[in-house]
């Protein structure tokens, strides 16, 4: 039996290789959707051509969506708990996740590659400065994850339970879980978190999400890349 939080094979690593998303299965293609919005014809298409293509963009500009639901994926996502917390508000998904009240091991954490400063004027908003020595406050970072791991460790063996013992564990923690969605909304999502009003480090997610799922929808990735989107 194969580990969860083990990438599969088909999975674009992030956030300067400490976690990953990959696409471990999914359902449909872009003929299925071209199908489902002309299924009160009773006719079935086995392959897209410049009309399907034409109608791909028309369902697209014109948020005529729902015929993009019938295409789903399934991805692993080996983030940090905080990109895992941001990422539960698209509740439109379905989730299932590594429980750290039944396992204890492969416990790692997520340090940032630079640390970025707070926006002024948006209290949301942070910024990369080239300037900002944060080597020391990196270092700081690991020495708390080191520390956090010890009392986690030392609650265990001390008989606490592990679902009490895992509150000490910082919002750095990886987590590995399963989600999947329909093609409407994954759209939805990739809108909204691969934009330079999303956090760096859920952004890298959505890019990488992208490279996974382009080989599988060419043509609406090249409906996004007219309109001036990175696809």
């Amino acid at each position: 039996m194969e580990k969860l939080n083990v990438p599969p094979e088909n999975h674009v690593k992030v956030l300067g290789g400490q976690g990953w998303v990959g696409l471990i299965d999914h359902m449909g293609t872009e003929t299925t959707f071209v199908n489902a919005a002309r299924v009160s014809f009773g006719k079935l298409k086995k392959e897209m051509d410049e009309r399907d293509i034409q109608l791909t963009e028309y369902l697209i500009a014109n948020k005529h969506t729902s015929p993009l639901e019938h295409m789903v994926f399934t991805f692993s996502i080996h983030c940090p708990l905080f990109v895992r917390g941001q990422w539960h508000r698209h509740r439109t998904w379905s989730y299932n996740e590594i429980s750290r009240r039944y396992t204890d091991f492969d416990i790692e954490f997520y340090t940032p590659p630079k640390l970025r400063r707070q926006a002024k004027s948006n209290r949301q908003a942070s910024f990369a400065d080239e300037n900002f020595e944060d080597e020391a406050l990196r270092k700081e970072i690991e020495k708390h994850h080191a520390e956090s791991f010890k009392l986690y460790e030392r609650l265990l063996e001390n008989g606490v339970c592990r679902e009490q013992a895992r509150g000490v564990l910082p919002q750095n923690m990886m987590v590995t879980f399963w989600g999947t969605v329909d093609l409407s909304n994954l759209l939805h999502f990739l809108e909204l978190r691969d934009s330079e009003h999303a956090q760096w480090e859920i952004r890298e997610y959505a890019v990488a999400i992208k490279k996974l799922i382009k080989p599988l929808i060419p043509n609406v990735a090249e409906y996004f890349r007219k309109q001036g989107q990175d696809w």
